[in-house]
């Protein structure tokens, strides 16, 4: 153990999802390429989000997914937590005395539409009038009625391999019988999943804030381990979500809006974001893409293209106000 890191044992908090726990597993394999001798202990949590079967604005906000792992971080129970950026509340700062101090690597953050086993169809194009497709994020949902609004899109909720089996139709689902259902692609492929499916393009299906980056949170007088989190930081990554959740955050974004925001570095170095808002339905929505002019201040990119979807009427959208 270097002297930057201490001989103490590393508590990192998580979801107990499959996916939540691979994930984690994944986190400690890059630490442990930089510090060999690392000792971990990983602390699941069920969250009320995760036990809860409804809207979870009715609960309060996907904000339930992160936290009670934030409260048992503030206390000292854990060390570190791995959340799903996506997660993380954009119309709230984070709790006090807590700070994201890496981001991994941003994988593939597309969606993909997967179908029944034995389906015939193999696009959003194939599906006929009155098809089922299952969906948890009102985001999904807004961008698939824009697309095919003679679509209907049923919530559905669980662990990734759950909701495969209430797709394949193992699991009944209430008497409905789906069509598809959209899942991310680096969920599937994190957890080792292959499945055909239709990969939805940037244009049909813009992902959420902060899609597929894990984010990796400490106490910020905890000097030690945010030293050692900051090994595995990918600063290309840390930008573009940097621009998103600003973007994200003076659009007083919350769980019930159906918010995309995508942020890319092109080969010189220069930012892009794109920011999209909707209305549940998908029937109104506000469109913006701006590159970096402010010698690359992610900050000032996410604060531009607030301004600008603001501007076109988001406010109005988020509200639910008519136009």
């Amino acid at each position: 153990m270097t002297a930057d890191f201490p001989k103490r044992v590393l508590r990192i908090g998580t979801r107990s999802s499959p996916l939540a726990l691979t994930q984690t597993n994944m986190v400690i394999a890059a630490l442990r390429k930089h510090e060999p001798d690392l000792e971990t202990e990983v602390v699941p949590v069920t969250t009320k989000a995760d036990l809860w079967e409804g809207d979870l604005a009715q609960l309060g906000g996907k904000g339930l997914y992160t936290r009670e792992i934030d409260q048992m971080l503030q206390r000292g129970d854990i060390d570190a937590a791995v959340h799903c950026v996506k997660d993380v509340p954009g119309d709230v700062p984070l709790p006090k005395g807590l700070v994201f101090a890496a981001y991994m690597e941003r994988p593939d953050v597309r969606d993909v539409l997967l179908f029944p086993e034995g389906s015939e169809y193999t696009s959003l194009a194939d599906l006929p009038a009155g098809a089922i497709i299952l969906s948890s994020a009102v985001r999904r949902k807004a961008q698939v009625l824009r697309a095919r609004p003679d679509l209907k899109v049923v919530r559905v909720r669980g662990a990734v391999g759950t909701r495969l089996e209430k797709l394949d139709g193992k699991i009944e689902l209430d008497g409905i019988k789906p069509d598809g259902m959209i899942l991310a692609v680096a969920g599937l492929a994190r957890l080792g999943i292959e499945r055909p499916g239709y990969v939805l393009s940037m244009d049909e299906m813009l992902p959420a804030v902060g899609a597929g980056v894990l984010g990796l949170e400490c106490r910020q007088d905890d000097h030690p381990v945010g030293a050692l989190l900051e090994k595995v930081n990918d600063e290309k990554t840390m930008r573009e979500v940097t621009a998103e959740r600003v973007m994200l955050h003076g659009l007083r974004g919350h769980c019930n809006s159906p918010i995309a925001g995508y942020c890319t570095t092109e080969g010189d170095g220069q930012l892009s974001l794109r920011g999209m808002v909707f209305d549940r339905e998908g029937s109104k929505f506000v469109n913006a893409m701006l590159w970096d002019e402010h010698d690359g201040d992610p900050a000032v990119l996410g604060a531009r293209a607030c301004a600008e979807l603001l501007r076109q009427g988001a406010r109005k959208i988020i509200s639910g106000i008519p136009h």
